[in-house]
């Protein structure tokens, strides 16, 4: 076993003193070195190709034709760097950008994960980290480029994921505000003092006892729903509560004029009783109010025919 040698780090200054004149000409020269690294064939580079007054350190392109930027940094990662790759990617109308350092920041890896969740599925970014190590007792040293972040499907699909998820909070607000605005204008103020939320229901507590409330939801398609929830933290007590109100279920379904969803979830702690409503849901913005009027109409039929019961429950 004894023609087995020690790997040992050399300093990456001690192959190119200079990033410009001595890394950039090297890889210009050894581009698949770094295309082995990264998994895909890059071709034709050229340096310092200009972007507006800025100077790309490498520009190539991989095997569908299409550019790819090399930003060079044999030190930490910065935010100046950080937005040269930005820069040369969408000035150069690049479908990659592979940025290269020897030290990158958990801050700037980060980053560039987001910008793989965020941006279109033709867009990859890499962040490759550049060490250089020699066989002990042996004189040449030889680089080794190590893909921090890289494009991902799993990444894309995060990224869409959370996009949605902005949309639909974005939705909810603007969908709060103006039902609480219209219940206001119309009398039913029982969440008055509630503010708009991102969430898919709005609540106001009932007023008899904590852990019972009055809840506007709402869902993305075909359905809202206006609903009388029962959590008090105990198991037992929200059971007797319903069960109290399910003795008058005749009466209470007379006063709300229409037939009500009784769930005790008897698998579960809480328990509810609801009213769904068909006018459409969160996505049929042209249709908001007249959703909006359904849902507080049907609140306040629900507080006047149950309210009154929870007071002897």
């Amino acid at each position: 076993m004894s023609n087995i040698g020690r790997l040992e780090p050399v300093a990456i200054r001690e192959l190119w003193k200079h990033e410009e004149r001595g890394f950039s000409a090297w890889l210009e020269a050894n581009l698949d070195v770094l295309s082995e690294a990264i998994g895909v064939q890059l071709s034709d580079p050229k340096r310092e190709l200009l972007a507006g007054d800025f100077q790309c350190d490498l520009v190539a392109e991989d095997e569908n034709g299409d550019r790819v930027i090399i930003e060079n940094q044999l030190e930490a990662t910065n935010h100046d760097h950080l937005g040269k790759v930005l820069t040369y990617l969408t000035n150069l109308d690049a479908k990659a950008a592979i940025w290269v350092s020897t030290a990158p920041r958990p801050e700037h890896i980060r980053a560039i994960q987001w910008l793989n969740e965020i941006t279109p599925d033709n867009i990859a970014f890499y962040l490759v980290r550049l060490a250089a190590y020699r066989i002990a007792g042996h004189d040449a040293a030889a680089p080794l480029f190590t893909v921090i972040v890289g494009p991902s499907a799993e990444a894309k699909s995060f990224g869409k994921e959370k996009k949605e998820l902005a949309e639909r909070h974005i939705l909810r607000l603007r969908f709060w505000e103006q039902l609480l605005e219209r219940a206001k204008q119309r009398g039913v103020l029982l969440h008055a003092q509630r503010s708009p939320t991102k969430d898919s229901y709005i609540s106001a507590g009932a007023g008899v006892q904590s852990g019972i409330s009055f809840n506007y939801v709402v869902w993305m398609t075909e359905e809202t729903a206006v609903e009388l929830y029962v959590d008090t933290g105990e198991k037992d007590e929200n059971k007797r509560i319903f069960d109290g109100l399910f003795e008058k279920k005749q009466e209470i379904e007379k006063s709300f004029c229409s037939a009500l969803s009784w769930e005790r979830l008897d698998d579960k702690r809480a328990c509810r009783l609801r009213y769904t409503l068909k006018e459409g849901g969160l996505t049929d913005e042209s249709k908001w109010q007249v959703i909006e009027d359904a849902m507080i109409g049907a609140m306040d039929r629900l507080v006047k025919a149950v309210k009154p019961h929870l007071a002897r429950t």
